[in-house]
């Protein structure tokens, strides 16, 4: 049976939970990549994957702004250049990090930043929706940090 919620944490020095992330890391100020933090894998993981995606996005399944797999379960932070790391489609199709942009007027967006502790690794890149069908069974833990933003 999968822990959810137990020592693994995800967070961003670039922004705290439940705080604004700032405009160089949305699309309209360029998309840098923010950084991520990792600690607590639990026993048993292979590997990590990382996804963000906005719930709060006018889309049947939200928008998926992030998807990273093949992260090393030793890894303490997010290195996009360590061996077997690989992004894989976000919600326009490319295998990259595409920083928030909600509609104009639209409120406040969610950006849930989700880490899985993986007990066995992820063949190739999968979109969001095929890894959670396709994994959840190989999730031993996981983990989030939500960030926020609004354009006026």
């Amino acid at each position: 049976m999968p822990l959810f919620i137990d020592k693994l944490a995800v967070s961003s020095p670039d922004f705290g939970a439940l705080e604004t992330i700032p405009t160089q890391f949305t699309a309209d100020g360029g998309s840098a990549v923010p950084r991520i933090e990792i600690e607590g894998a639990p026993e048993g993981t292979v590997e990590f994957a990382l996804i963000c995606n906005d719930p709060d996005a006018p889309l049947p399944h939200g928008f998926t702004h992030w998807v990273v797999y093949g992260i090393p379960a030793t890894a303490t932070a997010l290195d996009l250049d360590a061996e077997g790391v690989r992004g894989a489609p976000n919600g326009t199709g490319q295998a990259a990090w595409y920083g928030p942009q909600p509609p104009a007027g639209h409120g406040v967006h969610h950006y849930y930043f989700s880490l899985y502790a993986l007990s066995k690794p992820v063949e190739g890149t999968p979109s969001r929706e095929e890894f959670l069908a396709e994994y959840a069974d190989s999730i031993i833990e996981q983990a989030r940090t939500v960030g926020l933003f609004t354009q006026e």
